[in-house]
């Protein structure tokens, strides 16, 4: 079945195919097995046609970004996976600023910050794609991508393109009305940001990029903060308190710069991190009868 399928998707011809693909090279941990196929539609036209026939074959199927927070398992992941690295557009007009879904958002930031833009700074350091950005609603500095977008063209379940304001994508701390509704596909996003001193603009991004990499491993393969903060604390204290900086789980480690960092250095599985991380959410529960929640996902 699993071949017919990949000919069924090659007759569709909507875009370039990568047959039983490694995960390891879709994820930011560099973790996984194997999925029967990526599948990277040219357009929206290209994407509906794709997800119509998975449909129709009962295939299991998600829409990728840069797997920045994605902990796929060592086996194979019966589905396809679609990535929208061709949804890639932008436009910039003024204050609004219009982009593909696909794009990726430290690019976008340091390129519009280049430009003299402000608002999009604390995005400079945040892997992944504007879409799975607007998806998690991604932050840092005590601003997240609810305060720019002003609107988003999502596929809808029922495979219709539609747009949502901002009020309807009900941003709030790392979540959002799309990741509480997973059958919608973020296809393109508008934004709104504010002209300021490219230069001292830039000053800031420079700053703060010199400082993750003092106190962020960003030499490991890693997917970024773990846990969101519980009410006025930080996880990464919480993690220190029981002695867990520098944990080992076969070849995941819990980052000994920054303890809400777990890092791959030594070849570690998918099932070393989920491991690991549902190891410290348990000891903190215990300890503090804090139930923190976690940012990643593990992927069945």
């Amino acid at each position: 079945m699993n071949m017919n399928l990949i000919e069924k998707i090659k007759k569709l011809n909507i875009g370039e195919i990568i047959e039983n693909a490694d995960l390891k090279k879709y994820t930011t941990y560099h973790v996984g097995g194997h999925a029967l196929a990526v599948v990277l539609p040219d357009d929206i036209y290209g994407l509906i046609e794709l997800i119509k026939l998975l449909k129709k074959e009962k295939v299991k199927y998600k829409v990728i970004g840069r797997g920045s927070n994605l902990i796929f398992k060592s086996g194979l992941y019966n589905g396809i996976l679609i990535k929208l690295d061709h949804f890639d557009s932008l436009k910039i007009e003024g204050n609004e600023i219009t982009v593909g879904a696909g794009f990726q958002l430290i690019k976008l930031a340091t390129r519009l910050s280049r430009l003299g833009y402000t608002g999009i700074e604390f995005a400079t350091g945040i892997p992944g794609t504007v879409g799975g950005a607007i998806f998690m609603n991604a932050g840092a500095y005590k601003s997240d991508m609810g305060y720019i977008v002003k609107s988003v063209k999502v596929l809808t379940p029922d495979l219709r393109v539609e747009e949502l304001t901002n009020y309807d994508l009900d941003f709030h701390y790392r979540t959002s009305f799309l990741h509480q509704h997973r059958d919608y596909i973020c296809l393109e996003a508008t934004i709104i940001l504010k002209r300021g001193d490219a230069d001292l603009i830039m000053q800031l991004v420079e700053d703060r990029k010199k400082r993750r990499l003092e106190t962020q491993p960003l030499e490991y393969p890693t997917a970024g903060s773990v846990f969101r903060n519980p009410d006025g604390d930080y996880a990464g204290r919480l993690i220190e308190e029981i002695g867990y900086k520098g944990h080992v789980q076969g070849g995941a480690m819990v980052s000994t710069k920054h303890a809400n960092f777990v890092i791959n250095y030594n070849n570690a599985t998918g099932e070393d991190i989920e491991k690991l991380i549902l190891e410290i959410k348990k000891r903190i529960k215990e300890k503090y009868d804090i139930d923190l929640k976690i940012e990643q996902e593990f992927v069945e």
